[in-house]
């Protein structure tokens, strides 16, 4: 306990020895301010023409992947209208050979009928 309340106390004496009045400011002539303040200026400008270099240097690199965006996309469209025509081309070559094939079957079917209707004249015919 004795030691608790000695150390308590010698932070009392500690913290009274920092708790001293602050350093008066430091008075600034009024052409210091003026050199300071000029120098703050030119770092601001230098920033901010920093800064607009770096957002050009941004939209130059967004405008150029914007481009080549642009070109894959061209590029893919005129491979799908290809694929398309092609698709197309073979669809069609197909329904033609469907017609053809349809044609040939209703030909078929038309002989044979005639055939048919021939052969049970004939039947009726001979009786």
């Amino acid at each position: 306990m004795k030691k608790t309340i000695a150390t308590l106390i010698a932070g009392l004496f500690a913290t009274a020895a920092f708790a001293q009045a602050p350093a008066p400011a430091a008075t600034t002539t009024p052409a210091a301010a003026k050199v300071e303040a000029k120098q703050e200026k030119q770092a601001a400008k230098a920033e901010v023409k920093e800064t607009k270099a770096a957002a050009k240097a941004d939209v130059k690199e967004v405008k150029k992947e914007a481009k080549a965006d642009v070109k894959e996309a061209k590029l893919d469209a005129k491979a799908d209208v290809k694929e398309a025509k092609a698709d197309a081309k073979e669809v069609k070559k197909e329904a033609k050979a469907d017609v053809k094939e349809a044609k040939a079957d209703a030909k078929h079917a038309k002989a044979e009928h005639k055939a048919e209707h021939k052969a049970t004249t004939v039947a009726a015919a001979t009786k």
